[in-house]
């Protein structure tokens, strides 16, 4: 197909939006969901057609030349425009409500809350992106979207859906395996997963002083194949409470260590745009999401519930004191998205 002889290629646009807002060509590349080389050579054409030079090339990045930083507002505010005039478009009446969620928190979280939501707001559309692409919010790429991190995500509101708590998990067969796990020095001696941006496991080793130079790592696109990693014995994974309880209550993982410390670690936060015509039923929607229960109860609870049935002997409640998880002092963690 042709493009206009006076408008350089969408693809390239979107590139170059997409590096502008990141100031990374591998950060832009995962959140087109394309590769480094493939942002490259739409910038390398971008600059082509324009004959000038947008970016300066750094060994840690890039960052704008000034002809690059004004191209980069006026292509965003292009993109904004034409979102909201696509928006407007549509009545709201048959829009979905669009929701953008990462992949792992949408399949082990949000959808099994979602027959109840389907069941309040039948005559409201739900159109749920699964990606481990950024959506901008304020540039109208999404009504709601799910992050997890603990920001900034500009032009947006973000209001804190529930805080995530974390210590190490393993699979029985592993467990059984071994080596053997006494305390949190006793992880290096194990392959420990994470997806590809290892924030949790920073948070947990930095509140338990474990030093991780020398760890040896298994990386995954995404937390969802973490899990699975962890689940088939490949290694140790950094537990997360919104995500592992079904998991720990069936028996499939147990808690790597015998006193694990439990670290509270990012949020998942509800980001939607600052400024704009909000969907119709996007009010509506936050306040059913924030109603929901962090484990619902079939799942058991976090840490997992000790033997019978989560009661103690003869049908008792557990003492509390016999935990083997016990909590530690927060630790804030960058913005993180990978997960």
């Amino acid at each position: 197909m042709r493009h206009s002889p006076t408008l350089p290629p969408l693809p390239a646009l979107r590139a170059f939006e997409a590096v502008g807002r990141t100031l990374s060509f591998r950060r832009a590349g995962e959140d087109l969901l394309i590769s480094q080389s493939a942002v490259s050579h739409h910038i390398a054409r971008l600059e082509a057609d324009l004959g000038l030079p947008l970016f300066l090339r750094h060994a840690r990045g890039v960052s704008f030349t000034p002809d690059g930083e004004r191209y980069y507002h006026a292509v965003r505010a292009a993109f904004a425009g034409l979102a909201a005039a696509t928006a407007a478009l549509r009545p709201a009446a048959v829009r979905p409500l669009r929701l953008s969620v990462l992949p792992s928190f949408a399949q082990i979280w949000l959808v099994p809350r979602l027959p109840d939501w389907t069941r309040r707001a039948p005559g409201v559309q739900l159109e749920v992106n699964s990606t481990l692409a950024v959506a901008d919010v304020a540039a109208g790429d999404a009504d709601i979207a799910i992050r997890y991190g603990d920001g900034p995500w500009p032009g947006s509101t973000a209001r804190l859906l529930l805080r995530e708590r974390l210590a190490p998990v393993i699979s029985p067969a592993l467990a059984a395996r071994g080596p053997a796990l006494h305390t949190p020095q006793d992880l290096l001696r194990h392959t420990l997963l994470t997806n590809m941006r290892p924030s949790d496991w920073q948070a947990w080793a930095g509140a338990c002083g474990l030093d991780l130079s020398g760890a040896r790592w298994l990386q995954l696109t995404d937390y969802t194949l973490v899990m699975q990693a962890a689940q088939d014995g490949l290694g140790v994974a950094m537990g997360r409470q919104a995500l592992l309880s079904a998991l720990l209550a069936a028996g499939a993982l147990r808690p790597a260590l015998p006193e694990t410390p439990a670290v509270a670690g990012a949020g998942y936060w509800l980001v939607t745009a600052r400024s704009g015509s909000p969907h119709p039923a996007r009010s509506r929607f936050l306040r059913w999401i924030s109603s929901q229960p962090p484990v619902l109860r079939e799942e058991g609870g976090w840490p997992p519930r000790p033997p019978h049935g989560g009661r103690g002997p003869r049908g008792t409640a557990p003492d509390p004191a016999r935990s083997p998880w016990r909590s530690t002092a927060p630790h804030r963690q960058s913005r993180t998205d990978r997960g």
